[in-house]
C-alpha cells in the first residue's frame, strides 16, 4: 500500500483556499479615521456654540456615525446584485422623495432640502445619490451592448437630469452637480466612447455659459443672485470681501494662519470667534487646517486617498458590471464631494454647499456615505466569495 493512499481525503485533494478577510480592512480604516477626525474637529469647533452643550453636534455625530456602522454591516451581508431587479422603484422613490421635498418642506435659509421627522431631519437629496447610482446602473447594464449609440447616452443623461432638476430648484446646486458626475462616470465604466463622452463634456461647457450668461443677457435668470455669486466669487476673492466673498476669504485665512501644525483649539480665533462660517458642515476642512495646520490637513486627505484607492480597487474586482458600475458611481460621487469641498476652502472651487464627506457635521450625509461604503464592502465580499467559488471548482 502507497503512502498516498494513507493520507487523508482533504490532503488528496489538493490546497485548500485560504481565508480570506469578510470585509475590506483597509477600507474600514479609512472610514473609521475620518470619523475620528470628525469627531475632534466637531469638538474644538462647536463647543462654545450652544451654551451648556458643548458636546452638542459631537454626540448627534457619534449617534449617527454608529446608525451608519450598523447599517453599513447588514448591507455589507446583503448581494448587492439583487438591487438591480428593483431599480424602477428604487428610481421612482428618487423621484417621489425630492417631489415630497417641493411639497412639504419648510425653508430654511431659503433653502427647501429637508423633511423633519420626530427625532431626525431627513434630506432626500443626499439619499438620492445612492438611489441613482444603484439605479442608473440597472438601466447602464440593460443597454450595455447598446452603448456605442447616441440613444443610449441621452437616455442615461436625461435620467440623471430629471432629478438633478429637481434638487437644484430646492435649491441645492452641489447635489444636483454630484448626480451629474455619477451619471457621467457609470457610462465612463460602462465603456461609452470617447466621442459620446467628449460632446457630454462640451454640452455641459455650454450650459455653464449659457446659465451664467447667455441667459441672463436676456433677462431670464436660472440661478438665484446668491448662487451665481459663489460660482463667480472665487475668481476674485479679493472683490468686496464683506458680501460676495465672504466665505471664501475668511476660509483662506483660516487655513493660511494654521501653517504646519496649527494654532491649536484654543487659539484657532477664526473658528472661535466664528468668523468662519458654517465651521461644522461646508468648511470643516478649514477647521481643520487652521486648528491642526498642514499636518492634520495632510492626516485628512491622506485617508480620503487610502479610501478612493480601496474603491477602484473594488471595482476592478467586482464580479460583474453592475458592481462595477456602482462601485463606480460610489467613487464618483466621494471624489467629487471632496475635491469640490476642499477647493472651495481653498478658493480654487466655487462655494456649492457640498459637504465633506465623514468629515462634515449631518445626519443624512453620514447615513448615505455609510450605506456607500457597505455597498462597496458588498461587491468586495461577493467578489471574494465568486473567486474562491471558481478555486474550489478548479481543485475538484
Amino acid at each position: 500500500m502507497s503512502v498516498t493512499s494513507l493520507q487523508p481525503a482533504e490532503e488528496q485533494a489538493g490546497p485548500r483556499p485560504r481565508a480570506f478577510p469578510l470585509f475590506d480592512p483597509l477600507l474600514a480604516l479609512a472610514a473609521l479615521g475620518l470619523v475620528a477626525c470628525s469627531l475632534v474637529t466637531l469638538h474644538g469647533a462647536t463647543r462654545n456654540s450652544i451654551p451648556g452643550q458643548p458636546l452638542y453636534y459631537v454626540e448627534r455625530q457619534g449617534i449617527y456615525v454608529a446608525l451608519g456602522i450598523v447599517v453599513a454591516f447588514v448591507l455589507s451581508r446583503f448581494d448587492y446584485s439583487r438591487l438591480r431587479e428593483y431599480k424602477f422603484g428604487l428610481y421612482a422613490l428618487l423621484v417621489a422623495s425630492n417631489l415630497l421635498v417641493l411639497a412639504m418642506a419648510s425653508a430654511t435659509r431659503g433653502s427647501r432640502r429637508w423633511i423633519t421627522l420626530p427625532f431626525f431631519q431627513v434630506q432626500p437629496s443626499e439619499f438620492g445619490k445612492v438611489l441613482l447610482i444603484t439605479a442608473l446602473a440597472g438601466f447602464v447594464v440593460d443597454r450595455s451592448r447598446r452603448l456605442h449609440e447616441w440613444n443610449t447616452t441621452a437616455r442615461i443623461m436625461l435620467l440623471a437630469l430629471g432629478p438633478a432638476a429637481l434638487v437644484i430648484v430646492q435649491p441645492d446646486l452641489g447635489t444636483g452637480l454630484v448626480f451629474v458626475a455619477v451619471a457621467f462616470t457609470l457610462l465612463f465604466v460602462a465603456g461609452t466612447s470617447w466621442k459620446q463622452l467628449t460632446a457630454l463634456v462640451a454640452m455641459f461647457a455650454a450650459s455653464i455659459a449659457i446659465v451664467l450668461a447667455a441667459a441672463p443677457a436676456v433677462g431670464v435668470h436660472v440661478l438665484k443672485p446668491y448662487q451665481v455669486q459663489r460660482l463667480t466669487g472665487f475668481l476674485s476673492p479679493s472683490h468686496d470681501v464683506r458680501n460676495q466673498t465672504y466665505q471664501i476669504t475668511q476660509s483662506i485665512v483660516a487655513i493660511g494662519s494654521g501653517q504646519k501644525t496649527g494654532r491649536g483649539t484654543a487659539n484657532a480665533s477664526q473658528t472661535r470667534l466664528h468668523f468662519l462660517p458654517e465651521s461644522q458642515t461646508d468648511f470643516v476642512f478649514a477647521v481643520v487646517g487652521e486648528t491642526y495646520g498642514f499636518v492634520g490637513a495632510a492626516l485628512v486627505l491622506s485617508l480620503y486617498a487610502l479610501l478612493i484607492w480601496r474603491g477602484l480597487r473594488i471595482l476592478t474586482m467586482s464580479k460583474n458590471l453592475y458592481g462595477a458600475l456602482i462601485a463606480g458611481g460610489i467613487l464618483s460621487m466621494l471624489m467629487f464631494q471632496v475635491f469640490v469641498n476642499v477647493g472651495m476652502t481653498v478658493g480654487i472651487m466655487p462655494i456649492t454647499g457640498v459637504p465633506l464627506p465623514l468629515m462634515s457635521y449631518g445626519g443624512s450625509s453620514v447615513l448615505v456615505t455609510f450605506i456607500a461604503l457597505g455597498l462597496l464592502q458588498s461587491i468586495y465580499l461577493q467578489a471574494r466569495i465568486a473567486t474562491a467559488g471558481k478555486a474550489r471548482t478548479l481543485l475538484s
